[in-house]
């Protein structure tokens, strides 16, 4: 498989320039192409620039706005509801984050809902800012429909991503950022990409039958059976119908649905001096870590792991060497660059 390497400040340069000339101001497109580059540095490049030529077609189909009129529509001491009027996801979770951040300073706790916004694909992104200003951050979101629930073979919640980020002292942030699915459905567009086949188990076809064709996947399923399914069905009561922006129950009842892509999320801050004193708070976690990764080893595993600790060596390994893209999705980041008269500086 042929693969081509490019340095981070090249690829996110390029990923502004080409967000610039769809329309996006330069500040928002400056914060969704450093998203997606610090997706692809930690290795998970199913949230990378592979999303670009999908972010243009969202554009040209008019999906997304490119200078949305993001607004606060609620707010108290400690919760806002923001309404992202269909902005780039990482703009628009940056700016809950930001307020959530705020609010947790004031009184302990800030807890944004943002509706009507698009795919904020790496959540961790996020989380990460509240660990690094001292704070837990906590960060969900969900779409229409593209998992099955437990014991069903057609799509009925969404594989909507968690993540959770806390500080540490000497160690790096401990950040967990998963789907509720075996596998996110950036995975299955990099299997594509790569002209692989998917794993057993990570997916469906049209008629519900297990599939590792990428190319005729169309549900996902839920990790861990029930669990992955129990925890996505929770998320879809505490983002998308709080905020007051439901989308799996009027598309399981028939009601229909809002025929506009958006999404709905959670970003959340929890100041830890509000309970504790942040030293001694970040000196436990080190001993945690210390601990867990200080138990013997299993079979066929090197070391213990701790959440994030893979992306975090990936990340430290690319920025030396450049991050790897794959054939296809050089090729479509060409076409996509094509359409609004850009010269792919790679490849």
């Amino acid at each position: 498989m042929k693969e081509t390497r490019i340095d981070a400040q090249t690829l996110k340069t390029f990923a502004q320039e080409l967000l610039e000339r769809l329309g996006f101001p330069a500040e928002d497109a400056a914060v969704e192409a450093d998203q997606l580059v610090w997706a692809n540095l930690r290795g998970v490049d199913s949230h990378g620039v592979l999303r670009l030529p999908w972010i243009a077609e969202q554009v040209q189909a008019k999906q997304f706005s490119t200078r949305p009129d993001i607004r606060i529509v609620r707010e108290t001491a400690a919760i806002l509801v923001i309404d992202g009027d269909y902005g780039l996801g990482a703009v628009t979770a940056t700016f809950a984050m930001k307020r959530a951040i705020e609010k947790a300073r004031q009184v302990g706790i800030g807890w944004a809902l943002l509706a009507h916004t698009v795919t904020p694909l790496a959540i961790g992104y996020f989380t990460r800012m509240a660990a690094e200003a001292d704070m837990i951050g906590l960060a969900a979101t969900v779409d229409r429909p593209n998992l099955a629930p437990h014991g069903a073979k057609a799509s009925g919640l969404h594989n909507g991503p968690i993540s959770i980020a806390v500080p540490a002292k000497r160690h790096r942030p401990v950040l967990l950022d998963m789907a509720t699915s075996v596998a996110a459905w950036g995975k299955v567009a990099v299997a594509m990409d790569k002209g692989i086949e998917i794993p057993e188990g990570w997916a469906l076809d049209k008629d519900g039958r297990s599939t590792t064709d990428p190319h005729q996947v169309r549900i996902l399923l839920p990790f861990g059976g029930y669990k992955g399914s129990d925890l996505s069905f929770m998320l879809e009561c505490m983002s998308s119908i709080l905020a007051g922006d439901p989308r799996a129950g009027p598309t399981l009842s028939g009601k229909g649905d809002h025929p506009r892509h958006r999404q709905s999320s959670i970003m959340a801050a929890i100041d830890i001096a509000t309970f504790a004193d942040v030293e001694w708070y970040k000196e436990q976690v080190d001993e945690l870590i210390d601990g867990v990764k200080g138990l013997p080893a299993a079979e066929g595993c090197d070391e213990v792991l701790v959440a994030g600790e893979p992306e975090d060596r990936t990340a430290e390994d690319r920025a030396r060497h450049g991050i790897p893209l794959p054939e296809g999705t050089v090729s479509r980041l060409r076409d996509a660059a094509k359409r609004v008269d850009m010269q792919l500086p790679f490849g």
